[in-house]
C-alpha cells in the first residue's frame, strides 16, 4: 500500500511549531515574572512563593518521556493539540486560583502540557526542516523571545490588571491557537528522510557513547543554569536596578531586552550549524559562560544589563547546539523519544533549580547563587571539550 502523500505545507507546520516554542517558554516563566507582585495576595515572601512552581518544573521534565513515546506512536499532531489547549487552560486554572493550593496544583498541570513541546514539536520540526541547523536556530529565537515576553507581557499586565490576567489573557490565547492548527494541520505519517550517522573529520566512526555522555552532562548541568538564571533574572534586575528602574513595566522591559540577546544567539548561532562542525560552537559558546555568571554575582547598576545580556547569549545559543546534536545523530524514527529523553535530563535537573534558590537565596542572596552556578557551567565547558570533531553537515548551506 502506498503511503498518502503529504498534506500539509512545511512552511505552516513549521509556523505553528513555532508558535508553539514561543508559549512553551513564556506560560512556564510568567509566575517568576508575576510573583513579583503577588506577595501580598498570598502572605508568602519570594523564596516561599517561587517554591510553589517545584512541581510544575518536575512535570516538565518527567512528563516529556510518555509526551515523547507518544509523538512516536500515537500522533505527533494529535500530542500538539493537545499542548495548545492543556496548557492554555492550565494557565487560566492557574489565574483563577484562591489559595497556595490552587497555586501549586495549577503550575503543575501547566508543567504537564509544557512537556509536550520540546520531545513532539522539535522532533516535528526537524521532520518537516530543509537546512535543520537554521530552522533549529529559528526555532531557538522564537522560544527565546517567549522568555522575554514572560518578562515583558506578565510586568506589563500585572501592573495595568493584577497578576490573575498575566495568566488568564495568555492561557485565552493558547486555546485559539491551538484550535486553529487543530483545523488547519492534518493528521500524517511522520516524514521519512535518509540519515547517515555523522563520522569524524578523519573519517572515523564516532562513539555514540561520548556523543551521548557529552550530550547528558552539558544538558544536567545547562538544565539547572538555565533555570535558576531565567527565574532568577526579575529578582536579580529589581534588586540590581532598583535606584534606575522602579516601575515593574521599565524592569519587565530590562529583562526582555537581556533575554532577546539569546534570540540573537539562537538566529546567528543555528545559520552555522549546518556548515561547520558542532564542536566549536559548543566550546566557544561554554567558555564564556562561567565567567560571565561570576561577575553577575558580583557587580551592580549597569553592569548587570550588559553582562546578563552577554549570558543569555553563550546560554541560548548552546541549547541550539545540544538540540541539533539529536537531529545530526538520531534517525527521524527515534527523535520524539531521544528529544524526550534529552529534555527529560534537562528538566529534570533544572527543577533542582527551585529548591537551590530557595535554599541560597534566604541565607547567601543572589551572590551565592550565581557563584555556585558559575561552578556548574564550568563542567558544561569540560563537556564540550571532550565533544568530538565532526565534519560540516551540508558546508554549502547559504547563512542568509
Amino acid at each position: 500500500m502506498n503511503k498518502p502523500e503529504r498534506q500539509n505545507s512545511p512552511k505552516r507546520v513549521i509556523h505553528f511549531i513555532n508558535a508553539a516554542h514561543v508559549i512553551d517558554h513564556m506560560f512556564m516563566l510568567i509566575f517568576p515574572a508575576a510573583v513579583l507582585g503577588m506577595s501580598g495576595a498570598f502572605g508568602l515572601d519570594y523564596a516561599q512563593l517561587i517554591g510553589l512552581s517545584l512541581g510544575g518544573f518536575i512535570t516538565f521534565g518527567a512528563c516529556s518521556l510518555p509526551a515523547g513515546w507518544l509523538g512516536d506512536r500515537w500522533s505527533r499532531r494529535h500530542m500538539m493539540v493537545l499542548f495548545f489547549l492543556g496548557i492554555g487552560a492550565a494557565s487560566i486554572f492557574t489565574g483563577l486560583s484562591t489559595s497556595t493550593t490552587m497555586l501549586a496544583v495549577g503550575m503543575t498541570l501547566m508543567g504537564v502540557f509544557a512537556a509536550i513541546y520540546h520531545p513532539v514539536g522539535t522532533a516535528m520540526l526537524v521532520g518537516y526542516a530543509k537546512n535543520r541547523g537554521r530552522e533549529i536556530g529559528v526555532n531557538g529565537m522564537w522560544g527565546n523571545l517567549g522568555v522575554a515576553f514572560s518578562a515583558l507581557l506578565t510586568g506589563f499586565l500585572v501592573a495595568q490588571f493584577g497578576w490573575r490576567s498575566a495568566f488568564i489573557l495568555p492561557g485565552c490565547v493558547s486555546m485559539v491557537i491551538g484550535l486553529v492548527f487543530a483545523w488547519q494541520i492534518k493528521d500524517e505519517p511522520i516524514p521519512v528522510r535518509p540519515h547517515t550517522a555523522p563520522k569524524g573529520k578523519a573519517g572515523q566512526r564516532i562513539s555514540m557513547t561520548i556523543v551521548f555522555s557529552v550530550l547528558a552532562i552539558a544538558t544536567a548541568t545547562g538544565g539547572v543554569v538555565f533555570n535558576a538564571t531565567t527565574m532568577t533574572y526579575p529578582k536579580l534586575f529589581q534588586d540590581r536596578l532598583h535606584d534606575l528602574f522602579a516601575s515593574p513595566q521599565t524592569l519587565g522591559l530590562i529583562v526582555s531586552l537581556a533575554y532577546a540577546f539569546g534570540a540573537i544567539a539562537q538566529l546567528t548561532i543555528g545559520r552555522f550549524l549546518d556548515r561547520f562542525s558542532l564542536k566549536w560552537p559548543f566550546v566557544i559558546l561554554t567558555v564564556c559562560q562561567a565567567p560571565f555568571l561570576f561577575a553577575l554575582a558580583y557587580v551592580d547598576s549597569w553592569p548587570v544589563m550588559l553582562l546578563g545580556a552577554g549570558f543569555m547569549f553563550v546560554m541560548f545559543g548552546q541549547v541550539t547546539v545540544n538540540d541539533a546534536m539529536v537531529a545530526n545523530f538520531v534517525a527521524p524514527q527515534w527523535q520524539s523519544r531521544v528529544f524526550a529523553l534529552r529534555y527529560f535530563l534537562s528538566f529534570g535537573a533544572s527543577a533542582t533549580a527551585i529548591p537551590l534558590i530557595a535554599f541560597v537565596e534566604p541565607r547567601q542572596g543572589l551572590v551565592g547563587l550565581y557563584v555556585i552556578l558559575a561552578a556548574f557551567a564550568a563542567l558544561t565547558f569540560l563537556a564540550a571539550l571532550v565533544f568530538p570533531r565532526t565534519p560540516a553537515e551540508n558546508p554549502s548551506a547559504q547563512l542568509a
